[in-house]
């Protein structure tokens, strides 16, 4: 199996979420979080006193698949985060070396 991850520009991801729903993924996580991507404009940056730089609010999408379906899955998201900018973002794929399932509450 395999674990994607990608950091995208917050206002790409409902297209990518479509497309990856469209074609059958399904074990998706969606978070906001702060990170240093090109801002496409300034509404979209703001400064962290934190960090000392400016930030812009990113999407990191996780999503887990089959082996056989990673290439699939790195294309949508490649395809749908794209901004015009030259760096929209990046795709992390990761081999899942165990995967155990949590199940409900056995005495129901």
């Amino acid at each position: 199996m395999k674990e994607i991850k990608a950091i995208i520009h917050r206002n790409r991801i409902a297209d990518v979420v479509h497309a990856l729903k469209s074609a059958g993924f399904s074990n998706l996580c969606i978070a906001d979080v702060k990170g240093m991507l090109k801002a496409l404009d300034n509404k979209e940056q703001n400064y962290s006193v934190e960090l000392g730089e400016a930030v812009i609010t990113e999407i990191r999408l996780e999503l887990v698949c089959e082996d056989a379906q990673a290439d699939e899955a790195t294309r949508l998201i490649q395809q749908q985060a794209r901004t015009g900018q030259p760096d929209a973002g990046w795709i992390f794929v990761n081999d899942i070396g165990q995967v155990i399932r949590i199940e409900g509450d056995p005495e129901t």
